[in-house]
């Protein structure tokens, strides 16, 4: 065993081992209703204090606890992935810096603690989405980088604006019971925040970019970690958002967000892309639960989400990996004839996606969707609602074909198979916690049974949409050029599948103009007027002065010659107009 298998072997123990540990304490902490707050002073110096704080309940404990899991497995899975990769440890370091960053959101009650592991967060995806340097992976980092700051900032001025409350623990505002309106500025840049970490619109362009990262990178990241980071903030906040009447403009954000990944999805023809978008339209849904109060199903949602999402990305990897790093679904097909087993854990993860009855996602989906309605929603989030919901089931129904079902496309010199055991030991135990997942999460968090009272057309609401979504999934996917006379629009289709032009304006509009914008005001502000008028020119006023004095006092007797004769002058001329 070389040294890069030792610390895969070493890290995927010891993070499992913790992850089991916190599991046992989240149902302890679940079953007791026990919440554990404590701080640790780091240092004193006169009145000052430095003071670590940390908040323990059974959501921190469950979340940690799915983090480890996720991350033990995808790390074994990188062990085989990456093998013959030269930096596979700093591969590895730099994704278990990655978990430790979330590690210090997650159980942060304080806005600076929480910006470490959020800066960490932002800063170790960087160097992930470059890992493989080359031009295309440099402009998708570069993208990350800049959209994720936009959050960093709001977060950085709601530190600033906390401190007139004399702490940065934010549970300490949230107990204020006050309607005050400072406190709304900090909820608005906390939920700035929440929208560039999580890609709600128009924040959205950079999740697909991120694919440019190793699969396993993006199994973790689009599972579990960074863009669940927003997420999680605004559960945390979910008081205070209430509060100050904010709801709403969540729940339209994360419709609005959710629509159109749905649209996007089907007319993707890249794997990683459609996985990406599906994972944009799941964090729409999460949105639009905390918009429409139901924080703990949000957090449920959560949890089961990164179970089939990570499983999800990981069979996409194996696919990928033995297609000669072909990403296109139109080059794919039959895949079930010569990879059963993975093509077993693509499906439960798809079906779970989709919400198939009791599935992971099931429990989750079907509950929020039956809740959301018997609350008062106008008839545009209706719409936006469940048309998105039955887009999902639309583009994975059309995944499903053209991956598992459909004409073989590919090369006659392949390599496909299920030898490995290196992929397929994570993805069967992903593959059953994709299974038992959401049942044992609901006997675990949800106390009581929802009572839920709709009308026989409400109740059957959700499966007529879904059954809908997949019929029109598998007309599309017939449809390989898209030679409908409704989507064979050129602008169209290039409208929906690009995410409603947004890269376009991430990148070539927006970052262009401002950066020639920052760069022109630079030239004359910072390198003209401010350095005239500044530094430079203070240093330059002092030069002169020095040589001045240091001139007068070279020549003193000189000075002192034509200073005496000078006077003498001026005294004659006085006596003779005297």
């Amino acid at each position: 065993m070389n040294y890069n298998n030792f610390i895969c072997k070493l890290s995927f123990f010891v993070l499992g081992f913790f992850s089991l540990f916190f599991f046992a304490n989240g149902l302890c902490f679940c079953v007791m209703n026990y919440v554990l707050f404590f701080e640790w002073n780091i240092m004193t110096l006169n009145s000052c204090c430095v003071t670590m704080s940390m908040l323990m309940d059974y959501k921190c404990m469950l979340f940690m606890s799915f983090v480890l899991f996720i991350s033990s497995l995808v790390i074994y899975y990188s062990d085989m992935y990456m093998y013959g990769d030269q930096n596979l440890s700093r591969f590895i370091i730099l994704v278990l810096l990655f978990v430790l960053s979330m590690m210090f959101l997650i159980i942060s009650p304080n806005l600076i603690s929480i910006l470490l592991g959020w800066d960490g967060l932002g800063l170790v995806s960087y160097c992930l989405v470059i890992y493989y340097q080359n031009v295309k992976s440099y402009n998708a980092g570069m993208l990350t980088a800049l959209s994720n700051r936009v959050g960093d900032v709001a977060l950085l001025i709601s530190i600033a604006w906390m401190m007139n409350y004399g702490s940065w623990n934010f549970i300490y505002v949230d107990n204020l019971g006050l309607m005050v309106s400072e406190v709304k500025v900090i909820v608005v840049l906390v939920i700035l925040a929440a929208m560039t970490k999580s890609a709600q619109i128009p924040f959205s362009s950079w999740l697909p970019a991120a694919m440019a990262a190793p699969t396993p990178v993006s199994a973790l990241v689009h599972s579990s970690t960074l863009v669940t980071a927003g997420v999680y903030l605004l559960i945390r906040f979910g008081s205070l958002i209430e509060m100050y009447n904010m709801s709403g403009f969540i729940l339209f954000i994360g419709c609005l967000t959710m629509f159109m990944s749905g649209l996007g999805a089907n007319f993707e023809f890249d794997l990683k892309k459609i996985i990406a978008l599906s994972t944009l339209s799941q964090l729409g849904l999460m949105m639009s639960t905390i918009g429409l109060g139901f924080y703990d199903l949000a957090f449920f949602h959560l949890l089961t989400h990164a179970l089939f999402k990570a499983l999800l990305f990981m069979c996409a990897g194996v696919m990928i990996h033995g297609l000669n790093d072909l990403q296109d679904i139109r080059g794919m097909g039959s895949i079930m004839n010569q990879m059963p087993l993975t093509s077993i854990c693509f499906c439960v993860s798809n079906l779970s996606l989709c919400g198939m009855p009791f599935l992971s996602g099931f429990y989750s989906k079907d509950l929020i969707l039956e809740l959301s309605l018997m609350t008062n929603f106008n008839l545009l989030i209706f719409v936006m609602f469940f048309v998105s919901t039955g887009l999902t089931v639309c583009y994975t129904l059309r995944l499903i074909y053209y991956v598992m079902v459909g004409d073989f496309n590919f090369k006659s010199l392949h390599c496909l198979g299920d030898e490995n055991y290196g992929f397929i030991g994570p993805m069967f135990m992903l593959t059953l916690m994709s299974v038992i997942g959401g049942s044992m999460l609901s006997w675990i968090m949800l106390e009581t049974p929802s009572m839920i009272c709709l009308s026989l057309f409400m109740s059957m609401l959700t499966l007529m949409v879904s059954l809908l979504g997949g019929w029109l999934g598998y007309e599309l996917s017939l449809m390989v050029s898209y030679g409908s006379f409704v989507i064979n629009k050129q602008y169209l289709v290039g409208f929906m599948g690009s995410m409603w032009f947004m890269p376009f304006l991430s990148t070539y509009m927006l970052n262009s103009s401002f950066l020639y914008m920052g760069y022109k005001m630079s030239r004359v502000v910072d390198f003209g007027w401010s350095e005239e008028f500044g530094g430079q020119g203070l240093f330059k006023f002092l030069v002169n002065c020095s040589f001045t004095n240091y001139d007068y006092q070279f020549n003193f007797f000189k000075y002192y010659l034509v200073s005496f004769m000078f006077w003498i002058f001026l005294f004659l001329i006085f006596l003779l107009f005297m």
